[in-house]
């Protein structure tokens, strides 16, 4: 597996949200799952400290995930999930002109690099053997849900 980049660049230099491309397993883990290991992340969304950067090519990819049966979500749960995500996320309406993104195995990842390439995001976050594979070939970094969560600026709070 690759080694992950640091996020660094004008994001951490001027404490602004990191602007960050989650593929669809860890979108949906932060979203379906409230209690589950990456419900820090749906609150770092909504606390403004990590925006979520969406295209209408992985939007699309979400909802279709979302509605897979063995998530036994209701089509207005589905709908009340977007509609979390899309209240924090940031919409990048031009993802084909992103130039040149790292050759990957799997086609269906190239969407989330395009993104992140064309938004120029701080990151893109996975857990994608195929995208980690890739870190150190990449000029964004692509990180772990773990290794954002270990940014400074998106710690979450540790209960009293």
């Amino acid at each position: 597996m690759g080694e992950e980049a640091p996020i660094e660049g004008p994001a951490r230099a001027l404490g602004r949200p990191l602007r960050v491309v989650c593929d669809t397993n860890v979108a949906v883990s932060a979203l379906a799952f409230r209690a589950g290991r990456l419900a820090w992340l749906r609150e770092a969304w909504a606390a403004g400290t990590v925006v979520p950067l969406v295209s209408g090519e992985t939007l699309a990819e979400l909802v279709r995930v979302l509605g897979y049966p063995k998530l036994r979500l209701e089509a207005e749960e589905t709908k009340s999930l977007i509609a979390v995500c899309m209240e924090h996320a940031e919409t990048i309406g031009r993802v084909r002109g992103a130039g040149r993104i790292p050759a990957c195995r799997d086609p269906d990842d190239r969407a989330f690099l395009r993104l992140a390439y064309a938004a120029k995001a701080d990151a893109l976050v996975t857990g994608d053997t195929d995208l980690l594979e890739l870190a150190a070939r990449s000029r964004i970094p692509i990180v772990t849900p773990d290794g954002l969560k270990q940014r400074p600026a998106v710690k979450p709070r540790q209960a009293l």
